[in-house]
């Protein structure tokens, strides 16, 4: 069970708002998932990004509560960077927004989070970290590149199954101005709107 907010979130998403040529690009996902649950295997799914603090993260925490929410079973997602830095805070107040717990449980210049959606789920654990973190999966997975620069830099990832560029525009750009609270919920509302588009289209 989902916490009431965050249902309440994902009921309002509306797919159609979706564009073809993105359901296109979400769609090698859709079929990596089919594929998985038709045979009964355990999902994971690495999101990767330059410096796992934004986008990877969102893209992360929001499939995993989109498993939960389409009760998709046995889906472990990750995320991770070319290089670590930190979970940005603003990423963490966004989620808070839509109704996530989310604790502190250790500071320091790569504070470690737990993020949770329901109450008797199991905590994302959101730090930064490199996508070939020991924390990470070493194979069978799926790693997915959220933004254009980890997608070019990565040709390839070792021990990925399959490898599927799904990239988003970096909130990033609009840090200390007066709409970055509001780019940032944009950000997390589109990338959840499209990890619940592509959890809605399997069939158990």
């Amino acid at each position: 069970m989902l916490f009431s907010e965050i249902e309440e979130v994902i009921r309002a998403f509306d797919y159609e708002n979706i564009v073809s040529e993105r359901k296109i690009t979400l769609q090698p996902l859709i079929d990596f998932l089919q594929n998985k649950v038709s045979k009964d295997q355990e999902i994971r799914l690495n999101f990767i990004c330059t410096h796992n603090s934004r986008r990877s993260h969102l893209s992360q925490i929001w499939a995993q509560t989109a498993a939960g929410y389409f009760n998709i079973k046995n889906v472990f997602c990750y995320s991770g960077g070319t290089e670590s830095t930190a979970l940005f805070p603003m990423v963490a107040k966004t989620l808070k927004q839509s109704g996530f717990q989310i604790n502190t449980i250790s500071e320091g210049n790569n504070p470690i989070y737990t993020i949770k959606y329901g109450k008797n789920e199991h905590p994302i654990i959101g730090f930064s970290k490199t996508y070939d973190d020991d924390f990470n999966p070493k194979s069978e997975f799926a790693a997915l590149l959220t933004c254009s620069q980890a997608d070019g830099g990565c040709p390839f990832i070792a021990g990925a199954e399959k490898r599927i560029p799904i990239t988003f525009e970096d909130p990033k750009v609009f840090d200390n101005t007066p709409q970055q609270q509001q780019k940032y919920k944009e950000r997390s509302l589109q990338i959840a709107t499209q990890m619940c588009y592509v959890f809605s289209q399997i069939k158990l």
